[in-house]
């Protein structure tokens, strides 16, 4: 077969159809401040992961983290918080997810429309191949862990939360939002309420047509660090291998493509398979029972939005209570604006503050 000119059938498995927006990460606009709404207090920290620990890709197990405080927290020494932990998509760090949601302002002005107060935590989960697809690899780490466990674990015992699962809630965009529904199906000990923003990955997809030339640009990488020189699509494929088929017994990479030599491998494709929540959700049917809320929402112009409504169906189809909806939108620019008039709302109706004053 003559090869074809992409191998973005191959990384769909990855993001599915991203827009072009997210080949470089760009501002977004967001709303503007509300008058007289009171200033939240944004922390920076570090918080060590020892499931992060002894990676083969180099990755710190000291991650940096974003802790946003409500306005009364500095002044209720004896009040306790619910916590939503907000996971940001590939390519972009804890950093850039606060700016392209304008966090300090959307969370503020939530707060001054009638929003509970709660405490925000953005922990960073960007690699070297620009994303840890929130998973458990000997390549990576296990950021799987890191979310579920050290972080809450680390947030419970620094800060004054309502350390149960029906005061925490897990909401991710597009990676994060993979990382959710992962995290969440696995997890369902740990967190009470989701939301999912645009999730990528969901489904497993079979390999198209291969672009010799992009296999090649791959395999001529020999350290992590020269990965940053690729194009988007093809430090996802990286991103991706390591998360989804590391191998400890092939360096420098320590991972395996699902294509070697010009041909396919299904062994391979099976393990990136095995990593789609729409294939492995039906193991975790009586775990999504548990949630009290579940929504999901996407944007009419992203190319997301047909997995998006496949994992609504699913729910229902099982009785799982959720929320869908469709936005009119692309993949990013209405961001902010959800997390401030949907996203925040959502988890202030259906977290439990029942210990907060």
């Amino acid at each position: 077969m003559k090869p074809a000119t992409t191998i973005a059938v191959l990384l769909a498995a990855i993001i599915g159809t991203l827009p072009s927006s997210l080949m470089a990460q760009m501002l977004t606009d967001g709303p503007a401040a509300t008058v007289g709404a009171k200033a939240v207090t944004v922390e920076r920290i570090k918080v060590h992961s020892p499931a992060i620990e002894g990676n083969l890709e180099g990755e710190s197990a000291d991650r940096d983290v974003l802790v946003v405080l409500p306005p009364s927290y500095g002044k209720e020494p004896g009040r306790r918080y619910p916590v939503i932990y907000a996971l940001h998509g590939y390519s972009i760090g804890a950093e850039q997810w606060s700016q392209e949601i304008h966090l300090s302002t959307t969370a503020a002005n939530a707060f001054a429309a009638g929003a509970k107060e709660m405490i925000i935590v953005l922990p960073d989960s960007k690699t070297v191949h620009n994303g840890s697809m929130y998973s458990r690899s000997t390549a990576t780490g296990d950021f799987e862990t890191f979310i579920a466990r050290d972080l809450t674990g680390y947030v419970d015992k620094h800060y004054r939360t309502i350390a149960r699962r029906e005061s925490r809630g897990l909401a991710g965009h597009s990676m994060g939002g993979y990382g959710v529904s992962r995290i969440g199906m696995k997890h369902a000990d740990m967190f009470g309420v989701l939301y999912m923003m645009s999730p990528c990955c969901l489904s497993a997809r079979e390999a198209g047509p291969i672009d010799e030339a992009a296999m090649s640009r791959l395999t001529e990488v020999k350290t992590p660090a020269q990965s940053a020189g690729l194009p988007f699509i093809l430090r996802a494929q990286l991103a991706a291998a390591a998360a989804w088929s590391p191998n400890p017994q092939n360096p420098p990479l320590y991972l395996d493509f699902p294509v070697k030599d010009g041909k396919v491998r299904p062994e391979i494709l099976a393990k990136w398979a095995a990593n789609a929540p729409l294939a492995f959700i039906d193991q975790y049917i009586g775990d999504l029972r548990r949630y009290k809320a579940i929504a999901i929402d996407v944007g009419d112009k992203d190319g997301l939005k047909n997995d998006a409504r496949t994992l609504h169906e699913v729910l229902d189809s099982n009785g799982i209570a959720n929320s869908f909806e469709i936005y009119e939108g692309d993949h990013t620019n209405r961001v902010a604006w959800r997390f401030q008039d949907r996203l925040m709302p959502f988890f202030d109706q259906q977290l439990d503050f029942a210990t907060a004053k």
